[in-house]
């Protein structure tokens, strides 16, 4: 700059100064400048005051030359020293060209920028105020300087700024918060920090409610609270709990619905202290905000889920995950199950995972859309509308894929099966609307390496079986073809000894037991197919199913659907393993302590169809149907069905159901049939069945346990009279007598000769493969 340039009011003496290199001099210049400016105020002159101005930014300020931008920054500085509270009419034109100079390259400059800025704002004071914002900005910039000297100054100047800001109840949030929320975006730690510690301060300001604003801040605080500092998580971490305390105290104020999607997406973070402060606050919300929370269950599930299954290195985020989750489900009540209006609610296809909302963009992208405005959680509706709708239809998506993904945790799958019969239990209606997408892998679920994932899964299966809400006319339909297709059995009317369908009490009418609807029938057919299809299931939890089964539900209906669906099954093999497996559950289960009592004595006319539906059925395993006879004290029968068995193939495996069933007469469940044995004279053809067993049997354990024990039978003698006929000790059983015997014979018959046919058969497809090799 041309020194004996024409600056008036500026002597040329002041102007030399100014753009002299020597700090000393400029200081000299800028006390001429202050004395020069305080005349000017005492004169009133405001239009000397602001060309002087407009010559230390213009000419000095702003100038290509460092000395003369220093001189400049001091020279603005004395300005507003002798201005004093004047200087707020000025500020605008004394703050712009410093604020310039932040953005310097030479850090000196931006040190004396610093420090000029530091006198204006302390003889302002509250005057700044509606500059705020750009002094704010200047200084983020700054509080990331890498000069320690800058930083120093900032620092400085960031504390008396802070000072100001907590004395004024003039200070403009509205207007600020745009700001913050873009600054606090920032991956600078120093930024960070300062942007932290400005937080902290308008939060313990009385007349500042940055709770309002907190919907706007809340996603930028949490990607703070993953700062590699240890210094900035814990500022971060105080700043987010005193925000807590807050919301704990007004809750009424919070705007909850806003805040849930946030929470949801860093619940699912990697980071353990974000993923557990983000649940902490979930759990809050939950409690406080109730129903609110509702429309957004199936982002909450989505991130408490997993967590369940966390080990003990996330210990913390699991405890508070699981009370999220008990709370969460006890905001679910049968209300819900009234209101259709879910089509305006996202889907799970909508809702990002943690990755993709935070890649999303942030203001350091030139993005300017925050968690708060992609609202993925939220409903479309207004958050204001005055009914709160469960969004089913997403809670449904959600429990389903976790039992679908392989990766899913043993308690996460316990906890989606708790889910689900809650639900069915709570809006059983809108549920069942559902149960054609849940039915196979509830099925599939049955092969859960877990007794207990297996248990919460029967429980779903007979709460869908049983629920009153599971009656029409289209859920017997199979989806795939030929699937058979069952019908509810109609009410007996009379006992009839034909088929097991026919003359047999509805399933859904009998007495004293739970309604059981027509998902019944399909879940009993699916089952067994399960069964067919997965031998290695029947063999390890089929017992362990069909038991808990029969808790959950009423034990006849279990036996006498399975019973009529064997029946009509192709795959004789198959038939007869079930058949056999049944049987032993029959006869060695406490759970089936009733249905014995039931059809040990063929009372009434629906033990008597129980059994001639389990008689047909059972007749695909001979020793089977012996036993059943044997439990029913049907034991002319069972002498009747013995004689049979010397015109059947006898392999190892039939010796070893007759060696099993002979081991299960000495169990106390035939308690009474071996006392019968005291009894010869009424029971001839029970000491004639048991021998005709003996007669089967190999020299073997079993031969020598049997031997032993018809030795105890009193009076040999009596069992060579001829055809003896038992004398009745009380009144004939009218009911069991109605039943056709000699028709079960013949059935008996028939059922053997196709499984003789079927082992023909497939010896001979044997032999032509070995002779074609």
């Amino acid at each position: 700059m041309n020194a004996e340039r024409d600056l008036s009011p500026l002597t040329p003496n002041i102007v030399r100064a100014l753009n002299d290199k020597m700090y000393e001099k400029r200081k000299v210049a800028a006390l001429e400048i202050e004395k020069l400016v305080r005349e000017f105020v005492a004169q009133n002159n405001t239009a000397q005051i602001k060309h002087v101005i407009q010559i230390l930014s213009q000419e000095f300020a702003l100038s290509q030359h460092p000395h003369s931008r220093k001189g400049g920054l001091i020279g603005l500085a004395a300005c507003s020293i002798a201005l004093g509270k004047d200087s707020g009419q000025y500020l605008r034109e004394l703050i712009e060209p410093v604020l310039t100079c932040f953005n310097d390259a030479d850090s000196r400059l931006r040190y004396y920028a610093c420090e000029a800025l530091y006198n204006i704002v302390k003889v302002a004071r509250g005057s700044v105020l509606p500059h705020f914002n750009v002094l704010f900005d200047g200084l983020s910039k700054l509080a990331a300087d890498p000069d320690p000297n800058v930083k120093s100054g900032s620092e400085l100047l960031d504390r008396l700024l802070k000072d100001i800001v907590t004395e004024s109840n003039k200070f403009d949030l509205v207007s600020f918060v745009p700001l913050l929320r873009e600054r606090i975006y920032s991956n600078n730690q120093y930024a960070r920090q300062f942007i932290i510690s400005w937080i902290l301060v308008l939060e313990n300001v009385p007349d500042i409610n940055l709770l309002e604003y907190l919907p706007e801040i809340l996603d930028g605080l949490f990607q703070i609270l993953g700062d590699n500092s240890k210094e900035i998580r814990k500022m971060c971490e105080v700043s987010l709990g005193e925000f807590l305390k807050e919301i704990k105290k007004l809750p009424d104020s919070v705007k909850f619905a806003e805040m849930a999607n946030i929470l949801v997406i860093h619940c699912q973070s990697s980071d353990d202290l974000i993923q557990l402060t983000a649940m902490s606050w979930m759990r809050e919300f939950l409690q406080l905000a109730g129903r609110v929370m509702l429309p957004y269950s199936s982002g909450i599930l989505t991130a408490v889920l997993p967590c369940l299954s966390y080990d003990d290195r996330k210990k913390s985020i699991k405890e508070v995950a699981n009370v999220c989750n008990l709370t969460l489900m006890k905001l679910v009540t049968p209300e819900d199950d009234e209101s259709d209006d879910t089509s305006q609610l996202p889907s799970q296809d909508e809702l990002p995972s943690y990755q993709e909302a935070t890649d999303r963009g942030t203001p350091d992208t030139d993005n300017d859309s925050s968690l708060d405005n992609i609202n993925v959680f939220a409903p479309r509706s207004s958050p204001a509308a005055a009914a709160v709708t469960l969004n089913l239809d997403g809670i449904v998506q959600v429990l389903d894929r976790y039992l679908h993904e392989p990766s899913t945790g043993m308690m996460t799958r316990i906890c989606v099966l708790k889910w689900l019969y809650h639900l069915y239990i709570k809006t059983p209606r809108k549920m069942f609307h559902h149960t054609d997408l849940l039915f196979p892998i509830l099925l599939k679920t049955l092969s859960d390496e877990s007794d207990e994932v297996i248990l919460k899964d029967l429980e779903v299966l007979a709460e869908i079986a049983s629920s009153p809400a599971g009656q029409s006319d289209t859920a017997n339909d199979e989806s795939t073809t030929g699937q058979t297709k069952l019908q509810v059995p109609s009410p007996a009317r009379g006992v009839l000894p034909g088929s097991c369908g026919e003359g047999v009490r509805g399933l859904e009418s009998l007495p004293s037991t739970p309604t059981m609807n027509s998902y019944f029938h399909r879940f009993m057919v699916n089952l067994l197919k399960r069964f067919s299809s997965e031998r290695k299931l029947l063999e390890t939890r089929g017992a362990f199913i069909i038991r808990q089964l029969c808790l959950l539900l009423n034990a006849e209906n279990i036996f006498h659907s399975m019973a009529d669906i064997l029946l009509r099954e192709e795959d004789l093999k198959f038939a007869s393993t079930m058949v056999q497996n049944l049987n032993s559950i029959l006869l060695t289960s406490s759970e089936l302590f009733q249905l014995r009592n039931q059809l040990k004595d063929l009372q009434t006319p629906e033990s008597c169809n129980l059994f001639c539906c389990l008689y047909r059925s059972w007749c695909h395993s001979p020793v089977a149907t012996v036993s059943l006879c044997f439990l029913t004290q049907n034991y002319r029968h069972a002498y009747h069905l013995i004689q049979k068995f010397g015109d059947l193939e006898v392999t190892v495996d039939f010796l070893t159901e007759v060696d099993k069933l002979v081991q299960l007469i000495e169990c106390p469940i035939f308690t009474y049939l071996r006392l019968q044995l005291l009894d010869v004279e009424n029971h001839p053809y029970l000491i004639r069945a048991l021998y005709g067993l003996l007669m089967l049997l190999p020299q073997s354990s079993a031969f020598q346990l049997l031997s032993h024990r018809l030795q105890c039978v009193p009076n040999p003698q009596l069992m060579r009279s001829g055809n003896p006929e038992p004398v009745p000790l009380s009144s004939p059983k009218s009911d069991s007598e109605r039943i056709d015997y000699t028709e079960l014979l013949q059935h008996f018959e028939k059922v053997q000769n196709k499984h003789l046919e079927v082992r023909h058969q497939r010896a001979g497809d044997i032999m032509e493969r070995r002779l074609g090799q």
